[in-house]
């Protein structure tokens, strides 16, 4: 093994490390595993801001992050959750089957999930829905098979 390998493979057992031990020092940090009982601001703490950012005012660079911050397009609730089941433009699908999670690297949410992040990020960020969304409202939307 050359000494570029161990080199490689050095740093990033301390990445790894480093990594660990933010997350054990982080209050807010929810391992995957436990997703299923966070409420929408976990969820969107957890998933959508970091391409959203924290304030929902969305980023450009490296790639295109729209602003959820006033954006008037979530006044369909229907488009907002068909955008996070199925995705968008580079935004992954989160509603895949969870059999099929593993193809795109991203976690599978459930209606009711979806259901807690829609209503979270229409009633946040200057966005002032108030109608609040059930599983029973996201099951017959298209899901990704």
């Amino acid at each position: 093994m050359s000494i570029r390998h161990v080199t490689i493979r050095l740093a990033l057992a301390v990445l790894g490390l480093s990594a660990a031990a933010a997350q054990a020092d982080d209050a807010s940090f929810m391992p995957i595993a436990d997703l299923g009982q966070a409420n929408g601001e976990q969820i969107y703490q957890h998933i959508c801001q970091g391409c959203h950012m924290p304030g929902g005012e969305g980023a450009s660079g490296a790639g295109f992050y729209p602003k959820l911050a006033g954006d008037p397009r979530l006044a369909s609730w229907q488009y907002a959750a068909v955008t996070v089941l199925n995705g968008r433009n580079a935004m992954p699908p989160f509603g895949l089957p969870e059999d099929r999670i593993s193809e795109t690297r991203t976690v599978h949410l459930s209606d009711a999930q979806v259901a807690e992040v829609v209503n979270y990020i229409r009633s946040h960020f200057g966005n002032t829905y108030a109608d609040t969304l059930t599983a029973a409202d996201i099951a017959p939307l298209p899901h990704p098979r």
